[in-house]
């Protein structure tokens, strides 16, 4: 249903290989789940490069998506994603916010509350910091 290849909008990214009926669960986001501890050491590492692998399931445990991960990692975010997420249990799902056309690349918001360190490539002009 998704392939991963090279993004317009940066690095990476996943993209539907056919059409995706809204709601439809896509793929969970697979990663060591770890403490939230342990995922701020690891979130200042990663900023560093610019990336953001860490998603956090509740307060007190994340999915370091860096080690363990699957191709949902490489979804990329945007202000107006086609995606959302669901977390059931410890579980995130990334679900189509929409149909999505065969060969459109996923995205959806990653709703940080970090630092605001990497800016948003969802469109030219955003001036949003993740």
């Amino acid at each position: 249903m998704i392939i991963r290849r090279r993004s317009k909008l940066h690095g990476w990214g996943v993209f539907a290989t056919q059409r995706i009926n809204k709601n439809k669960r896509i793929i969970d986001y697979a990663g060591e789940k770890i403490s939230q501890k342990d995922s701020l050491k690891r979130e200042h590492r990663y900023m560093k490069l610019g990336a953001i692998w860490c998603f956090q399931v509740n307060r007190r445990w994340v999915r370091d998506a860096l080690v363990g991960g699957n191709n949902a990692r490489f979804i990329n975010h945007s202000c107006k994603g086609n995606c959302y997420v669901n977390i059931i249990g410890d579980t995130i799902w990334i679900c189509a916010a929409r149909n999505i056309r065969t060969g459109e690349e996923l995205t959806y918001d990653y709703r940080t509350d970090g630092e605001g360190k990497i800016p948003c490539r969802c469109r030219p002009g955003c001036q949003r910091l993740l």
